[in-house]
């Protein structure tokens, strides 16, 4: 009898298990309330506004970021990202400033929170040329260096150029408010959109 009854019970679970599994995981029967989700493709750029002031100063690696939406973000014609979504990251690297370099960082994202609270991951960076390096710019000269130089049929001239030394770099400081781009650095599926 206690066999009899551990396999119909066993099987009853079975068949709810299988019949969870159907609804949740096949795809035209899962709920996503109307919205198939759309996949952002890598390099995606985000425009964003810094939401406090972020300087090479303070700022150590892990400090955390956040950034909001400046506008909404379309795609195939739908509201992906609505306008003041939330995003947030980390600084992942900081190097000071030093003799003819201004300071520097990178910024990485990891998620993002919509409106009503729900969160997607994500990995994108604070976009620059220069390898998403926030600073890092070469700094002016400490001193010009008289020259005389001389050419064929001219009399000699005085000019400076730039000398060896350079100054001692400045820390680089994200200002609050500042308006920035994100870049996504792998594909990011939205499956969830705010609707009114």
């Amino acid at each position: 009898m206690k066999k009899f009854l551990f396999l119909a019970i066993g099987l009853i679970f079975a068949a709810s298990v299988f019949t969870a599994f159907n609804v949740c995981y096949a795809g035209e029967s899962a709920d996503l309330r109307g919205y198939d989700g759309v996949e952002l493709p890598r390099g995606t750029f985000i425009p964003v506004i810094n939401s406090q002031e972020i300087s090479t100063d303070y700022a150590d690696v892990g400090t955390k970021v956040k950034f909001t939406a400046a506008n909404d973000l379309y795609m195939y014609d739908m509201d992906v990202l609505p306008k003041d979504t939330e995003f947030f990251g980390y600084v992942e690297k900081v190097n000071e400033p030093v003799v003819g370099t201004n300071g520097s960082m990178v910024i990485k994202l990891t998620k993002v929170r919509l409106a009503d609270g729900f969160e997607i991951p994500i990995k994108a960076y604070v976009y620059t040329a220069n390898g998403n390096l926030i600073g890092g710019e070469m700094t002016e000269p400490a001193e010009y260096d008289k020259v005389v130089s001389c050419m064929q049929g001219f009399h000699p001239y005085t000019h400076f150029m730039p000398g060896a030394t350079r100054l001692m770099g400045e820390q680089t400081v994200i200002a609050s408010g500042a308006e920035l781009m994100l870049i996504l650095v792998s594909p990011a599926f939205i499956t969830h959109t705010v609707t009114n």
